[in-house]
């Protein structure tokens, strides 16, 4: 067993003596008269007695149940967890005190501490005498040693009591070195309340650590635990400063502190702050305590940062509803540090739900993760920033999202798509990727989606479950590389990073968010393309429960939900209008200077083609309908996403007569191939009628005959483009105009299934589509208003 080691103190240095002279000790004893002998046993004797009542009395700890206290960056406390008694402590060494605290301490309680064994004889002897004359207590002769053997052992106010005080004190100077028992008597000195040590009461009262003390506080804490309820500074400031102003004096007559230290101490001003236990970043701080052993937790939190957004929260949270709240993480992008940490709007709002901590509460992403499935998707080689893709009704699948604003806008590209988080692009990118996929590799980067079901293209649009840090981890990557971090908080811990984008996929996805248009504030310059410092993104959970808004420049990401957290809707909020102007304001606090993320050298600029989606410059004569810039990565221009209901290619060799109409092979007037890019079937409805299948390829020869089912293509009649309708109920009865076969409706994107008219009763905006057995189609919008 390993022998314990105590502090150096009198009694080690005096079982040194004893160990190094007792031979001789022996020797000499028998030279010594009888009498002398004796003497020499007793005086052995009584030692050996002290010995063994040390034994069967040792001395109490000296360390206390320290209350735990979560510190920023700074050392300022943030939060403190009192102890079992309900007392709270800050702990702190010699050197993380003032000098001018332990002179004022020192000078008017022991002056001579560092003489004596624990026990000033001479102040014993003083304040019996003063007693037996006046009748009372004049002077204490307590040292500082006996004021600890008090604490750490509490006895009464009697001559047993005292007596026992002082043999505990010989016996700690026994045991222990000098500063030991000062630093014990720095920690458990009370203060008045639950305050007991200098460290917190410093911080209490004065509101700073105890290591930046004036002359004139540091005298007002070497006297405040001589009566702590009696000289608060709280409650009797000017009897306070009276008992202050007496040590300063006492301490200048012995010269410790000069007369100039006098003069300006005694006309500084008693303020304090109020006794007071600290209560800043309240949910952080207890996880912050849960996370790491000890007394003290330090963290990364800036604390100026933390106080203004909480004050931030507070105030913006008011405008919502009851049962609102809303929660904040900021951090630092290079370190993955946690800067600011709010984890509800207004802590202890029973109204407001203010226990719960929605940093870490699981919620529906709404449109949130639709990035990662871009920047998965490009690094897949599946696409390019400009890929068409297509806006529209999914007809004949079983998944038919519709868009937040109702409508569909046709073709668009993956740029367009992601800053206007358009539902059905995303979702066409997903199944193309596979749900499966975006699950292993969110997951492989640390970030575990909550799953109810396999995964399904519905992901896309919100249907999983993720915590606000883990998004904020996530969006971290888009400005360093595609590296995933989870946050760290305490000091000293080190962020691991795994990969789940390519360096130039991130920059792309963070490109295209920077793109967007801010109304708060003008682009970062005209050189850099009209790019934000900060890339933006927002989302809404189903039903409108939660409202998402995520930020990330070069040096920050920031993330901001709102919403209630029992789950229940908020219509009429949703990440536009709730959770970007909190984001917005928060990140123009921060007074972000730093650069923007550098190009990759894999990312390159390119002109492509539609509808075919390829480089210009390798597609076919002909076929270039329309022109897009974008950004590649690699080098890659993979073509357009398959549309399921169309045809293997996008791209025929189709025969044509001499004026280059197009024909069928076996007509005589065929007279040479040419090549032909289609549209994606369900994008029919938004192209020009010269660039519908139908103008494109030919049906029959000239001069045959051909029935009615062989007419021009499909219209809408009997509804005009725009239509504003008024009406309670409507009955919706659309006729079409040519077409081969029959003819299929899609209101919205969902297929209809009548036999020949559709009540409709909610106002709002209506997309109708028909579409032939040939592929032919058409497509109108109306509006429903209901007349009050």
């Amino acid at each position: 067993m390993q022998e314990e080691v105590r502090p150096a103190g009198c009694g080690h240095k005096a079982r040194q003596w004893l160990h190094k002279y007792w031979l001789a000790l022996l020797r000499g004893l028998r030279r010594l008269p009888f009498w002398l002998r004796l003497w020499v046993a007793g005086v052995g004797a009584l030692f050996l007695l002290l010995v063994a009542l040390d034994r069967v009395f040792p001395p109490p700890p000296l360390d206390p149940a320290y209350a735990r206290v979560v510190l920023d960056s700074q050392g300022k406390p943030l939060r403190a967890f009192a102890d079992t008694s309900g007392v709270w402590r800050y702990p702190v060494t010699l050197a993380q005190v003032s000098p001018r605290y332990i002179e004022a301490l020192l000078g008017y309680e022991d002056r001579h501490f560092w003489q004596h064994p624990g026990v000033n004889p001479y102040a014993m002897a003083r304040g019996v005498w003063q007693w037996l004359r006046y009748g009372r207590a004049v002077s204490g002769g307590s040292t500082l040693t006996m004021q600890v053997a008090r604490l750490i052992e509490p006895y009464q106010r009697s001559i047993p009591g005292k007596l026992r005080q002082m043999a505990r004190a010989l016996q700690l100077e026994w045991h222990y070195d000098k500063r030991t028992l000062l630093t014990v008597y720095l920690n458990r000195a009370p203060f008045g309340g639950n305050l007991e040590g200098v460290q917190a009461a410093s911080f209490a009262y004065l509101g700073k650590s105890a290591a930046k003390l004036t002359h004139a506080e540091a005298a007002l804490l070497a006297v405040l635990p001589q009566a702590p309820s009696r000289y608060r500074p709280d409650r009797h400031p000017e009897r306070t400063r009276a008992a202050r102003d007496k040590v300063m004096q006492r301490l200048v007559r012995q010269g410790t502190w000069s007369e100039s230290v006098w003069e300006q101490g005694r006309i500084e001003p008693v303020l304090a702050r109020g006794h007071f236990t600290p209560m800043e970043a309240p949910l952080f701080a207890r996880l912050a305590a849960n996370s790491q052993p000890g007394a003290l937790v330090h963290t990364t939190i800036d604390g100026n940062l933390q106080r203004w957004m909480e004050d931030r929260v507070e105030s913006y949270i008011r405008r919502f509803p009851e049962q609102t709240s809303a929660a904040l993480l900021l951090v630092d992008n290079q370190t993955m540090a946690v800067r600011a940490y709010v984890g509800s709007a207004e802590y202890g709002n029973l109204r407001r739900h203010g226990y719960l901590d929605m940093v870490q509460a699981i919620r529906s992403p709404g449109s949130t993760l639709k990035p990662f499935i871009y920047g998965l998707a490009l690094d897949a080689g599946l696409v390019h920033s400009a890929s068409l893709l297509s806006d529209a009704p999914r007809l004949g699948s079983d998944y038919r999202p519709a868009n937040f604003t109702g409508a569909f806008q046709g073709p668009v590209t993956l740029t367009q798509a992601l800053q206007q988080s358009l539902n059905v692009p995303a979702v066409q990118v997903l199944e193309a990727l596979g749900p499966d996929t975006l699950v292993n590799r969110l997951d492989n980067a640390g970030v575990r989606l909550a799953l109810s079901d396999k995964p399904n293209p519905a992901i896309a649009l919100g249907a999983a479950g993720i915590r606000l840090e883990q998004l904020v981890a996530l969006y971290s990557a888009l400005a360093r590389q595609g590296q995933v971090a989870m946050p760290v908080w305490l000091a000293g811990q080190q962020a691991v990073s795994r990969p789940l984008l390519s360096p130039g996929a991130a920059w792309i996805v963070w490109h295209i968010l920077s793109t967007q248009g801010r109304a708060d504030q003008p682009f970062a310059s005209e050189a850099t393309g009209r790019v934000n410092r900060l890339a933006w993104k927002t989302g809404t959970s189903y039903g409108y429960r939660d409202s998402w808004a995520l930020g990330v420049s070069g040096c920050w990401t920031i993330g901001v939900w709102l919403g209630r957290p029992d789950g229940t809707p908020l219509p009429g909020f949703y990440g536009q209008s709730a959770a970007i102007p909190l984001l917005l304001s928060v990140y123009s606090r921060l007074g972000d200077t730093s650069p923007l993320p550098a190009q990759p050298n894999t990312v390159s600029e390119a002109e492509i083609c539609w509808p075919l989606g390829r480089r210009e410059s390798i597609t076919q004569a002909g076929t270039c309908l329309q022109h897009q810039s974008a950004w590649l990565l690699d080098e890659r221009d993979p073509p357009t996403l398959p549309d399921p209901m169309d045809w293997p290619s996008p791209l025929r060799k189709v025969a044509q007569t001499g004026e280059g109409k197009p024909t069928l092979a076996r007509c005589s007037d065929a007279e040479g191939f040419a090549w032909r890019a289609l549209w994606p079937l369900s994008l029919e409805p938004w192209r020009r009628l010269d660039e519908r299948r139908q103008r494109l390829l030919a049906s029959h020869c000239a001069g045959e005959a051909h029935g009615a089912d062989q007419q021009a293509p499909i219209r809408i009649v009997a509804l005009g483009e725009g239509n504003l309708i008024r009406s309670q109920r409507y009955r919706l009865q659309p006729k079409v105009l040519g077409g081969i076969g029959k003819a299929h409706w899609f209101l919205n994107g969902e297929r209809l299934r009548w036999d020949g008219d559709q009540v409709l009763s909610a106002a709002g905006r209506y997309q109708l589509v028909v579409v032939d057995e040939a592929g032919n189609s058409d497509r109108i919008e109306f509006r429903l208003e209901n007349p009050s």
